[in-house]
């Protein structure tokens, strides 16, 4: 009658990337995401200015003083544009990718940080 097997039950495939089973992988990179964006609102907004106003660029002495209007705003908005991208593709990564590819794209990120500090210092 009864056998001496019993019936195990098949465990679930984890679906969502690095944060799984906790909530949806999606819900985790909109929370990242958004997390990354508010610090990253302050520069977005400063860029935002500096490419609204192009009085403000008398404020930079030197090579970006010498520059036409058209390229001293078009470098900002690109700069802004830059910055924006930071959230999403955090978010994204936390949503899609492995744990490896995440630091990548944390180790990117922290270089772009970098890059835009020296390269700041040097105009």
């Amino acid at each position: 009658m009864a056998s001496g097997k019993q019936q195990q039950k098949p465990e679930p495939e984890l679906h969502g990337g690095v944060l799984s089973g906790g909530g949806s992988a999606t819900l985790w990179g909109w929370l990242i995401g958004l997390v990354v964006f508010v610090f990253v609102a302050v520069p977005i907004s400063i860029a935002v200015r500096f490419a609204t106003h192009p009085a403000t660029q008398s404020l930079f002495g030197g090579r970006l003083e010498d520059a036409t209007s058209g390229a001293y705003s078009a470098f900002w908005w690109i700069v802004a544009l830059f910055l924006f991208a930071i959230p999403v593709l955090v978010g994204w990564g936390v949503a899609k990718l492995s744990g490896r590819t995440l630091a990548i794209i944390v180790g990117i990120v922290a270089v772009f940080f970098i890059a835009i500090l020296v390269f700041g210092q040097l105009f």
